[in-house]
């Protein structure tokens, strides 16, 4: 900032810049405050998903090593030739509090048959087990993202408040007092020689 004249109208305008940044430190820590509740918020969906998705895993590679026993990788490979995909994925933006993240839509489709007579039934469950898997890792998916940027955000929005609590509004701060403190001497000044001549006139009668 530069140094401003101690002026009444560089005053005025500084305590006008100080009262602005004030309202915009207040705007930013109310914003801090939002984004760290919505962060624990989007933590605790976070793990919730993390342990769903933990256990879908076991599942599903529970029953595929059913199936792998059961059926050789090679007839695994060519029964999931030509199968339709058993969900639908749809991804929308989305945004909070400024934030922009994925909005993660998925659908499940129904199992396409397999009209093969040497599969065992066990890939049936095999093929639900991992579409299930897969709508977890969706979601986690879309709750981490959100997640990482709203941190990256509050993280930002920190930055921002301490700057200007701790550096910009002190050195304005400083600026004003500087200029009261100039104006008041100036004040005391022209009052010293206002008295000063009034004597000397009283003297000269």
């Amino acid at each position: 900032m530069a140094q401003q004249p101690p002026t009444k109208s560089a005053l005025l305008n500084l305590k006008r810049q100080v009262a602005f940044l004030q309202e915009g430190h207040d705007l930013l820590e109310r914003k801090r405050e939002l984004l760290t509740r919505l962060v624990y918020e989007h933590l605790t969906h976070y793990r919730q998903l993390r342990r769903e998705a933990h256990a879908a895993l076991d599942d599903s590679y529970y029953w595929l090593s059913i199936t792998h026993m059961r059926m050789s990788s090679r007839q695994l490979r060519q029964a999931a030739q030509g199968i339709h995909p058993g969900l639908s994925v749809k991804i929308l933006p989305r945004s909070s509090l400024g934030v922009e993240y994925p909005a993660v839509t998925v659908e499940r489709q129904p199992l396409q048959p397999i009209s093969l007579l040497w599969t065992d039934a066990s890939l049936d469950e095999t093929r639900s087990k991992l579409v299930e898997l897969a709508m977890v890792l969706a979601r986690l998916g879309e709750a981490e993202t959100s997640l990482r940027r709203m941190v990256a955000e509050q993280r930002k929005t920190q930055k921002r408040v301490n700057a200007l609590k701790y550096n910009v509004i002190p050195r304005y701060q400083a600026a004003v007092r500087y200029i009261q403190s100039a104006l008041e001497e100036e004040e005391r000044n022209a009052l010293f020689q206002i008295k000063v001549l009034q004597e000397q006139g009283k003297k000269g009668r």
